[in-house]
């Protein structure tokens, strides 16, 4: 009898959360779920995080698949060309020619919120609850919060200002209005922060699915470049880096599988022997391509002597014509065990997030040491980057070379940088300078003019 409610129960919280499916298809954020969900044990509570962590692999900017950041905004910059006419879903990407009325826009919009709203359910329903012990109780609030900061993190780099939204009270939720991007990223550090104290420095699991208090500190620290406090960001990424009993940097050929120590936090698939998303996306064995290859100025970049030109991208040749692949997950199909799952966040970013950081405020030797840790790791020699600037400009083109079609990386470091323009106009006929930023869903403005108004060029 028990086991029967408790497969009850999970089932019950799996149509609560499946139910924010309707959120989504009306306009967000200004529907209701008609149930709040109450949490009594901490299976269940568990239950609605893991389906949670299974929409984020699914939908939204994080999706390994071609509504996701890593293609889309591969497209987006310089790192992906588009093939095939209007039935390609990239090709608006390619061309920057995105509308206000753009179903992939409001894909990312809408899902992201989704993910938002469950988090608040899963944050509402623990708070309320009497029955999970305090300590698992932290843990999935630590999860919660994580996961709510993450899906704001996004939205706010693609779309700029942008409603934070802390609980699951659609009246109040309707009535959301845009914030400034600094108090966005004020209210994104002050969850992260709570989230670092309440999760535990271990993992549920040796996969590395569910994150601990190191993935969060790894959005904190580039949550911390993004805003320029680049000491606190150097320090996240020293806690992360000084802890060598968890992570350290991978062999080439080792950083996208499976049991990497350099991964911090992956998503796992949806079934055992599945792999990811992203192989099946940008693999391809013969040419002409009928989706996207990488762009020539990326593969023209890498030296001869880089391992991440030989292992991580794939020549593939037909008639005397030569096109090239992402190759950094290598399966495309089911194998037994699965062999790699989609990696969020690894090490060697929190090695240039703490370059970056130690350039901007002066420390070029410490700067020029973590740069260099990347690229002897790739194979190459030291940087010969001496000035401030200098090293900054080579801490950019590093992580051109490490961080390709990972999540939107290249999109966003160039608008870090403030280079979207230099860079960009040169090889993007379509580019100009209002592309820093998606439109606002027009729908979603038409519904609720307190997100108005409309980003500069839409």
């Amino acid at each position: 009898m028990k086991a029967l409610i408790k497969f009850i129960s999970i089932c019950s919280l799996a149509v609560l959360f499946t139910a924010c499916d309707s959120f989504v298809e009306v306009d967000l954020p200004k529907s209701q779920l008609s149930n709040v969900a109450v949490f009594d044990s901490y299976s269940t509570a568990d239950a609605a995080l893991a389906d949670i962590y299974a929409k984020i692999r699914d939908a939204g900017p994080l999706n390994g698949s071609y509504t996701g950041l890593s293609n889309q905004l591969g497209n987006y910059a310089d790192e992906l060309t588009a093939y095939g006419g209007p039935s390609n879903p990239s090709i608006d990407f390619y061309n920057n020619s995105l509308l206000a009325s753009s179903g992939n826009v409001l894909q990312y919009w809408n899902s992201s919120y989704n993910q938002i709203y469950a988090a608040n359910a899963v944050i509402e329903g623990l708070q309320a609850s009497r029955n999970i012990a305090e300590e698992d109780k932290k843990k999935l609030l630590g999860e919660a919060l994580f996961i709510r900061a993450l899906s704001h993190f996004y939205l706010v780099k693609l779309f700029g200002g942008i409603p934070y939204i802390f609980g699951t009270d659609y009246r109040l939720n309707s009535k959301a209005r845009r914030l400034g991007v600094e108090e966005i990223y004020t209210y994104i550090i002050t969850d992260l922060e709570k989230a670092v104290e309440l999760l535990p420095e271990t993992y549920s699991s040796i996969e590395r699915t569910r994150p601990n208090k190191y993935c969060v500190k790894a959005l904190l620290s580039r949550t911390y470049l993004e805003n320029g406090f680049y000491q606190e960001a150097s320090n996240e990424a020293s806690s992360i880096i000084n802890n060598s009993a968890l992570y350290s940097l991978s062999a080439i050929d080792a950083v996208f599988l499976l049991n990497s120590a350099e991964t911090i936090w992956q998503l796992k698939p949806a079934e055992p022997g599945q792999n990811t998303s992203e192989g099946t996306l940008f693999i391809f064995d013969q040419g002409p391509p009928s989706f996207a290859s990488l762009s020539s100025q990326l593969v023209e970049s890498f030296s001869a002597q880089d391992l991440r030109r030989s292992v991580w991208i794939r020549k593939v040749t037909n008639n005397g014509e030569s096109w090239f692949h992402a190759y950094k997950y290598k399966e495309q199909s089911y194998t037994s065990p699965s062999k790699e799952y989609s990696i969020i966040f690894r090490i060697a970013e929190q090695f240039l997030i703490r370059a970056e950081s130690r350039a901007r405020w002066g420390d070029l030797i410490g700067a020029k040491e973590d740069l260099n840790v990347i690229r002897s790791r790739a194979g190459l020699n030291n940087t010969t980057a001496e000035t401030q600037d200098e090293i900054l400009d080579a801490v950019l083109q590093e992580r051109r070379w490490e961080f390709f079609t990972e999540c939107g990386h290249r999109f966003f470091d160039l608008q870090r940088f403030k280079k979207l323009d230099a860079v960009l106009s040169l090889s993007k006929p379509g580019w100009n300078t209002d592309d820093l930023l998606f439109p606002i869903p027009e729908n979603e403005i038409k519904t609720n003019p307190d997100l108005g108004p409309q980003n500069a060029g839409y």
